[in-house]
């Protein structure tokens, strides 16, 4: 890849680091696409352990290019994107990827298409760390950041996905007891508060 054209790529995807997602950070601000797609990576990363006959860097890889899309339209959160935008981020990938040389962008758009069919591991383990992550980032937020609706999405959300292992289902697990934990913590200081 020239010069020219990494730097011109760079500049595409920087806008990931602009692009704020639906969630809140510890501090109280907005977490942008690639703070999410960074810890992501890094999640699959520190669960190599747990998969020794996966291909971790390919997990990883996924990680990181996932949220290619949003470079371009933005994010829109899980719950309430529509057919129409998924095929509009769809696009937005394929215009992103041809501008990457041939053998690069055939692996990449593999992987898109290895992400989307969910059939192999490696697919499955990138998509439960995908929710699961949305899931720590809510807990990490103040729970005032908390949608209505995300009272009972924290305890539901990315179930199905991570049933396929014992582990991901362990951890989604240990994620809906912090939810819980969250929700009965803010439940008690209203009670408290109500009562005084």
């Amino acid at each position: 890849m020239n010069p020219e054209k990494y730097i011109e790529f760079l500049n595409k995807i920087e806008k990931l680091k602009c692009n704020t997602r639906h969630s809140w950070t510890s501090s109280g601000r907005h977490e942008s696409v690639a703070e999410h797609s960074w810890r992501l990576a890094v999640m699959a990363m520190l669960c190599a352990d747990e998969y020794p006959n996966l291909d971790i860097n390919k997990v990883i890889k996924m990680c990181l290019i996932h949220d290619f899309g949003e470079a371009i339209t933005g994010d829109i959160p899980a719950f309430l994107k529509t057919k129409e935008q998924e095929i509009e981020e769809d696009d937005a990938v394929k215009c992103l990827l041809a501008k990457l040389p041939e053998k690069l962008h055939a692996e990449c758009q593999g992987l898109f298409e290895e992400m989307a069919a969910q059939v192999t591991s490696e697919a499955k383990l990138f998509k439960s760390l995908d929710n699961i992550e949305g899931l720590i980032s809510h807990n990490e937020a103040d729970i005032s950041t908390w949608l209505p609706r995300e009272y009972e999405e924290n305890l539901v959300y990315g179930q199905k996905n991570c049933e396929w292992s014992k582990w991901t289902k362990a951890l989604r697990e240990q994620v809906k007891n912090n939810s819980i934990k969250k929700i009965k913590q803010k439940e008690g200081i209203f009670c408290e508060n109500k009562i005084l």
